[in-house]
């Protein structure tokens, strides 16, 4: 691809799962990609999964800490000059099986800041590249769930976030109307990655009982997000649920 017309990618939470799927997709399409993870390793092992050939520049990012956000952004800036895309992608379950009345407020904190706190500070430092750039415009993609509909038992932190996560994205589609900056939203329902392990041995439902869900392969999220990121800015999947098609979610409870 001509280094004029390739397009720039940041995908948080890069090192594993999710954000692991859907970087090696932008990397397969040609994207130069910005790998961002609390932990160097797991984003080096991304990285050799896109290949020798591909365009990834790793940076070790706590999406809760400011200074580790502005820091990404600059690095995205000095590399490449420009932002088209910004994968917020970066969440944490928190503890799980943790009863309501159980759950610290450090817990919950920490839910918060990674989820919430995080995903806006991201999107934050997109939107005032995309906003200052020639030509002006971006696409920024969060990473909701299936949660930000319907919750699951003793997932109060982490549903809070993800209905959150919507308000967001509706805030950032109002605000970047002027400046060519389009959001969406994918919600995402038992896709096979490290976090939903449990699923495939027993999870517990709404009526107290134990079952096994099907999974579907993150790799069908990662071409949802891809279809996503390539449309031309005058066009939006402001909203895009992907789920395991067996899943209990229509008629949940």
């Amino acid at each position: 691809m001509d280094e004029r017309t390739k397009k720039i990618a940041v995908v948080t939470g890069a090192g594993s799962g999710i954000g692991r799927s859907v970087a090696l997709a932008l990397a397969a399409a040609g994207w130069a990609v910005a790998l961002a993870g609390r932990r160097t390793e797991p984003l080096e092992d991304t990285a050799r999964a896109a290949g020798p050939g591909a365009d990834v520049l790793c940076v070790r990012t706590d999406v809760s800490d400011p200074h580790d956000v502005t820091g990404l952004f600059e690095s995205v800036r000095a590399r490449h000059g420009r932002l088209d895309l910004l994968f917020n992608n970066a969440g944490t379950f928190g503890p799980g099986g943790v009863a309501l009345e159980d759950l610290t407020p450090e817990a919950w904190r920490s839910v918060v800041d990674i989820n919430l706190t995080g995903a806006f500070l991201c999107a934050q430092a997109a939107f005032r590249q995309m906003k200052q750039q020639d030509p002006q415009g971006g696409r920024i993609i969060n990473n909701g769930s299936i949660s930000a509909h319907v919750p699951r038992p003793h997932s109060i932190a982490y549903t809070a976030t993800k209905h959150a996560m919507t308000g967001l994205t509706k805030s950032l589609s109002l605000d970047g109307r002027p400046y060519r900056i389009a959001c969406g939203q994918i919600d995402i329902g038992n896709a096979a990655t490290e976090m939903t392990e449990r699923m495939q041995t027993g999870i517990l439902q709404a009526n107290g009982q134990l079952a096994v869900e099907p999974v579907m392969d993150a790799a069908d999220v990662a071409r949802t997000v891809l279809h996503m990121a390539e449309l031309p800015l005058e066009a939006n999947v402001q909203f895009a649920t992907v789920m395991a098609t067996s899943m209990p979610y229509i008629g949940r409870g």
